[in-house]
């Protein structure tokens, strides 16, 4: 079993910044694939950021040059620098991990990762 607790994350205003933090534990790969959802009321999670273990990086075009997936692999923490927020930015965010697998191309889908963080709210006003 994994684990991912989440942390980080709360209000800003437009332009602002906001990091949010994942740590994993249990049992945790050298392989994997991270990445970063966020959902609204009423609408699909939806995948903002992905990594995997050999650094390639994928972002969704709402979000290129302004957020920042990392990985710190001696804590096993997962991170999401947001900076130059937007009020559509506000969501609650997750993360995500699937195991022994390195990223596919293309946005993270959501029904690939078996682990998932709590979620973290992130509000950004005008």
């Amino acid at each position: 079993q994994v684990y991912l607790v989440q942390s980080g994350g709360g209000s800003a205003q437009a332009g602002g910044s906001l990091k949010l933090s994942c740590v994993a534990s249990g049992d945790i790969t050298t392989t994997y694939c991270l990445a970063w959802f966020r959902q609204v009321p009423g609408k699909e999670r939806e995948g903002v950021a992905k990594m995997s273990s050999g650094t390639r990086r994928t972002y969704i075009d709402a979000v290129k040059g302004r957020f920042t997936i990392s990985q710190d692999n001696a804590t096993n923490t997962l991170y999401l620098e947001m900076s130059n927020l937007k009020p559509e930015d506000t969501a609650m965010y997750y993360c995500a991990r699937r195991q022994d697998y390195y990223c596919s191309g293309g946005p993270p889908v959501e029904a690939e990762y078996p682990y998932w963080g709590q979620g973290t709210q992130v509000t950004v006003s005008s």
